[in-house]
């Protein structure tokens, strides 16, 4: 079998992360910020001011994410044979800012579903060659660390972004349509700080061309340990449908709708603040545990959900589900540069994303039709089992390749 890479065991700390990666981070801080003062507020938007359907809402997330899903394949691949990330992260990144000015302009629901879906099809362009990017910049000892750090950065955005929308909802009076338009600004600055502070790394002269990355061949030497990787985050994708029903469940139990955003506040917050030392501490200790220790956390956090008393279950519930996410995300992401060869990262990345994406899509359409049909207690409990599913699965990885999830290499024997 292939022997995946390990770390080196050399302490990590913030200062030994590299700047580009910092700079990524940014990136997808001020991105985020752009991004989450329209979707905090879009779920809302779309079914009391253009009168969509809870049906309706999960479609329009589920195939926005898939879009971006199935077009990270592509970019990932596309990366790989040219051996450049940074002018498809370019690309992407612009094009998600572009899109923006759409959703205030938007005069119906088809428009919006063109938006979301043109917006995240930015987001796929971007997102392997990304995460590809991060890999061959961040150094093995510090991988965990790199993808921990550059998702606390995004999610500090995921936060930012609902805290502004609050307060210009409240400045102007409910006005979706202003808070819209300033949302353009932080994507536009995003783009500015891609082109001016990343720097992407000389490919090495050693490094085996790809010329068929999507080939058969080429998937098979992505390896058993990335494939198992990528069954188990799909099954545990389907417990993870969009957060615009977490926004939706809030409201449901008396929250208003201005301070509807809140819910994406309280959840980043927590997200942001255990991304990045879950990911450090990944470097030290076995993946594997601490993964199983988040789909726990997932299946609390559904069970709060499932039946609370007030809001503060809610509440509870929501910070649960960040909690979960710091510990999860960016440990996959890390699992997948750990397993995936150097010169198939963007390959690797943009399958792990496409299985990702596709299960989105299943689990936000199941999710709001179990909501329309049964109430959102279905929708929760649903997802603790398949949690719960997932769960087992990582149990049989462990027990079928032991050796995943250990990033520290053996020191030597004293003599």
């Amino acid at each position: 079998m292939k022997q995946f890479e390990t770390s080196e065991d050399t302490p990590t700390s913030l200062r030994t992360i590299p700047t580009g990666i910092w700079a990524l981070g940014f990136v997808s801080l001020l991105m985020d910020v752009s991004s989450e003062m329209i979707h905090a507020l879009l779920p809302i938007y779309l079914v009391t001011v253009m009168g969509a359907s809870m049906v309706t809402v999960g479609i329009i997330e589920g195939i926005a994410e898939a879009a971006a899903a199935i077009t990270k394949v592509f970019s990932g691949a596309l990366s790989d044979w040219l051996g450049k990330r940074k002018l498809l992260a370019v690309i992407g990144y612009g094009l998600a800012a572009l899109t923006k000015p759409v959703f205030p302009l938007a005069a119906s629901v088809d428009w919006l579903v063109a938006a979301r879906f043109v917006d995240r099809i930015g987001k796929g362009i971007r997102g392997a060659p990304r995460d590809a990017l991060i890999a061959d910049i961040a150094p093995a000892h510090a991988r965990g660390a790199s993808f921990g750090l550059r998702q606390s950065l995004d999610t500090v955005g995921a936060f930012v972004g609902p805290l502004l929308a609050i307060g210009l909802m409240w400045l102007t009076a409910n006005q979706f349509v202003t808070v819209f338009w300033a949302a353009v600004v932080p994507g536009l600055l995003a783009v500015a700080v891609l082109v001016i502070a990343v720097r992407e790394p000389a490919r090495p002269a050693d490094l085996r061309k790809v010329r068929a990355p999507l080939s058969l061949p080429e998937l098979r030497r992505l390896g058993l340990p990335f494939w198992l990787v990528v069954c188990v985050a799909t099954v545990f994708t389907l417990a993870r449908f969009s957060e615009a029903f977490l926004i939706l469940r809030a409201q449901d139990m008396g929250l208003p709708i201005v301070l509807a955003p809140l819910v994406l506040v309280v959840m980043n917050v927590v997200y942001s603040l255990a991304a990045y030392p879950a990911g450090a501490l990944s470097d030290r200790v076995n993946r594997l545990t601490m993964l199983i220790l988040g789909f726990l956390i997932l299946i609390a956090a559904d069970l709060v959900l499932a039946l609370p008393e007030s809001l503060a279950g809610v509440a509870l519930g929501v910070a649960l589900w960040g909690l979960h996410l710091g510990l999860t995300q960016g440990l996959l992401a890390t699992l997948v540069a750990d397993t995936a060869p150097p010169e198939l990262r963007g390959t690797a990345f943009g399958m792990f994303n496409l299985s990702g994406g596709l299960a989105l899509l299943a689990a936000s359409l199941l999710a709001g039709l179990l909501w329309d049909t049964f109430g959102p207690q279905m929708t929760f409990l649903a997802g603790a089992g398949f949690t719960a599913l997932a769960l087992l699965g990582l149990g049989l990885v462990r027990w079928r390749v032991p050796a995943l999830g250990h990033c520290r290499k053996a020191r030597p024997k004293k003599s």
